[in-house]
């Protein structure tokens, strides 16, 4: 059997996709060829996410870990890293904007020797859904070439990514910022063979978009630091 993994789902308010996303993530990988555990962590939503992940376990290998001490998509994720033991792991959002199907292909890419695997909307194959809007996506090829110098994948910004625990221990201490996790620690994790697996990425089904004009200013910040990182650690 492949090595087993885990897959982190950051949320806050999220309640209404898990039904939806669960059982499509269980259902990836039916066949057995890898043992997955589903690791939720939610940042005290108090909407139902704590009832529906209880029903939801009776049926699926799911784990919630629920913080109150802070927020946010990245730290949210460093916390579900620290609370697994896998040698694979995977992070994807909760509001289906991400296709689990794909989840399969990204764990393939590390077992074949891969660094650091993604989806990406912008490789042959990759699509992203009609009416996502045209400044969401503006936004996203601009941030896309402010990155290009720091990495070179088709879309750094992709949160649909896996990882191996040996590579990731590797890294330095790491601060991610706002929402790009992924850039962070393709940077500070030193990924150089990079897998990149199209997707089709969806609206979300249900809620709302947490990504305003913070975590845009947050991006640039974010950006900032690893641009310091990579000339400090190139001397």
């Amino acid at each position: 059997m492949a090595d087993p993994a885990a897959i982190i789902v950051p949320t806050y308010r999220e309640a209404e996709n898990l039904p939806h996303l669960v059982p499509r993530i269980t259902a990836s990988f039916e066949n057995g060829e890898r043992e997955i555990e589903i690791v939720v962590v939610d940042d005290d939503s108090r909407d139902g996410t704590k009832e529906v992940c209880q029903q939801l376990s009776r049926a699926h290998p799911l784990r919630l870990i629920t913080r109150t001490d802070q927020r946010g998509l990245s730290s949210a994720v460093l916390a579900g890293f620290r609370e697994c033991h896998t040698p694979l792991l995977a992070v994807m959002d909760a509001d289906l904007s991400h296709p689990p199907e794909k989840l399969p292909e990204l764990f393939r890419a590390l077992d074949a020797g891969a660094d650091f695997a993604l989806g990406s909307r912008y490789i042959d194959g990759g699509a992203t859904e009609q009416g996502w809007g045209r400044m969401r996506l503006v936004n996203s090829k601009v941030a896309t070439l402010l990155a290009r110098p720091l990495v070179s994948v088709t879309d750094p910004m992709a949160g649909f990514f896996a990882i191996r625990r040996s590579r990731l221990e590797a890294a330095p201490t790491l601060d991610p910022l706002g929402f790009k996790i992924g850039l962070e620690l393709i940077v500070k994790c030193g990924c150089t063979h990079v897998h990149e697996v199209p997707i089709h990425f969806s609206k979300r089904l249900h809620g709302e978009s947490k990504l305003g004009l913070r975590e845009q200013w947050n991006y640039v910040r974010h950006l900032g630091r690893l641009y310091v990182f990579r000339l400090v650690n190139r001397r």
